[in-house]
């Protein structure tokens, strides 16, 4: 059993990394110690039976430890997210604000993590929600980050997903997130612009906010650009700075 399912919730910290295989899944797994969901992005297939048939293939490889994604937040990407998800009861979903409802009715249950995307504004204590395929492209929705998180909680939410971050372009504002996360119990899951030199103080960050559960998602900084494959070293050297912290 996976130590990223929501039962452990003494684990405060699962990675969130991307694989171009199944044996790339099994790499990453082994090499994160089991303490990581693997990205599958539903951008990747054409249709929604494709995407169930392979993504059961990578759930059985590494315990249902699939985290099943937009692909780049893609709004357009929320829906196949929500139906194949129903299927898959997968360990983490990825949503888009608007999203996270549809997801958790057809999950039907409450133990998947489901994130909702909200964004940076470039001003502390406010996040952008309007993240989905309509209120993407309308004027920016914009609301207090106390707001953002109980909104999430009234859909069935379980973690802000922040991106996209740009490392720690917008670190007084994660701040400002995070604690907040940790006040209103809430998970916490910085996306975007996160590599091996800053993962460290992004982390830190949350872990001295108190967030019970943080889930970073480090992507294409770890990503062999030849091969396409999250390079399982690069996995075991966060793990390890993971460890660090939280001696």
């Amino acid at each position: 059993m996976s130590k990223c399912l929501p039962n452990y919730l003494h684990d405060r910290v699962c990675l969130n990394v991307l694989a171009n295989s199944i044996e790339n899944a099994k790499e990453v797994y082994d090499a994160a110690q089991t303490y990581v969901v693997v990205g599958v992005l539903s951008k990747n297939y054409p249709d929604n039976q494709s995407a169930i048939e392979d993504m059961k293939k990578y759930a059985l490889a590494i315990d249902n430890a699939i985290s099943v994604g937009l692909g780049a937040g893609d709004p357009n990407q929320s829906k196949m997210v929500s139906e194949i998800s129903a299927v898959l009861q997968p360990q983490h979903v990825n949503q888009v604000f608007t999203g996270v409802a549809t997801s958790r009715a057809l999950l039907g249950q409450n133990d998947t993590v489901i994130n909702g995307l909200v964004s940076p504004t470039g001003k502390v204590g406010l996040v952008k929600i309007s993240t989905g395929p309509l209120s993407s492209k309308a004027p920016d929705g914009v609301v207090p980050v106390e707001t953002a998180i109980e909104l999430l909680k009234d859909m069935g939410g379980s973690s802000i997903k922040y991106f996209p971050m740009g490392g720690l372009k917008h670190k007084d504002e994660f701040e400002y997130v995070a604690k907040c996360c940790a006040e209103l119990d809430f998970y916490l899951e910085p996306t975007g612009g996160i590599d091996l030199d800053n993962y460290e103080a992004i982390l830190k960050i949350a872990l001295d906010a108190g967030v019970k559960k943080v889930i970073p998602h480090i992507y294409t900084s770890i990503i062999d650009p030849v091969s396409g494959k999250t390079r399982p070293e690069d996995v075991k050297t966060l793990l390890s700075i993971t460890e660090k912290l939280l001696k």
